[in-house]
């Protein structure tokens, strides 16, 4: 299989950064349209195992690394619910998909996964393997609020990300009562993505003097509290 890696920079900027840039980049970008009202609404649950696998490779900066997360849009999960893996090697990132129902959803939080063996899609055969030997069980809540914005050449996608908070020990994310709380002092994370070049307009666009490009993880975070 050929895996596509696309660049990934991320920047951690102030509430004043975001309204330069967010105005900077609708003059020369489009809103993605699945978006409503400019922004949309993101839970994700992540898993990690006892041993805190995808957190401590995070935090010690492994060049190869992957995660796991179930996520859906809005406060909607009966409309779309995918199980995603991010992998990341460097400054380079892919993300593989799958579709899942709430029903399956609901029984992967709820440790009913022996009929994930027989999935047609093979990630959620591969997540099934990983919770058997690996020992990755769902294991934070993320939530944050997302604006993004597309350029079609170069294939590039630009997101604001705020309002960052975590489930603290809820891990049944489809649960309307299942409270989040702010994680932490969490900043507003600028990122951009893009596959063999990122065009000039794009690159002047998101110029913030003084901001470096950081390795800031909302699921990192979110385990401020354990």
């Amino acid at each position: 299989m050929d895996i596509r890696y696309r660049h990934e920079w991320k920047h951690e900027i102030t509430y004043l950064d975001l309204l330069t840039i967010r105005a900077r980049l609708r003059a020369v970008m489009e809103p993605d349209p699945h978006a409503v009202g400019g922004r949309y609404l993101i839970r994700s649950l992540y898993f990690d195992n006892l041993n805190d696998k995808a957190l401590r490779e995070k935090l010690d900066g492994v060049n190869l690394r992957e995660k796991f997360r179930i996520r859906y849009y809005n406060g909607d999960p009966s409309s779309v619910i995918h199980l995603e893996k991010k992998s990341k090697r460097g400054g380079l990132g892919t993300k593989y998909s799958a579709p899942l129902t709430m029903e399956e959803a609901q029984r992967i939080v709820a440790g009913d996964i022996a009929w994930m063996m027989d999935s047609p899609h093979s990630l959620i055969r591969e997540l099934y393997c990983k919770m058997r030997c690996q020992g990755l069980r769902p294991r934070t809540i993320v939530d944050y609020t997302r604006e993004p914005f597309i350029y079609r050449p170069g294939n590039v996608r630009v997101t604001f990300d705020y309002h960052i908070r975590t489930g603290l020990s809820c891990t049944d994310f489809l649960r309307p009562d299942c409270v989040t709380v702010p994680a932490g002092d969490a900043p507003i994370i600028l990122e951009v993505k893009w596959d063999d070049y990122l065009p000039s307009i794009i690159r002047d666009a998101v110029q913030t003097p003084g901001r470096r490009v950081t390795a800031f993880s909302k699921y990192a975070q979110c385990r401020i509290y354990g």
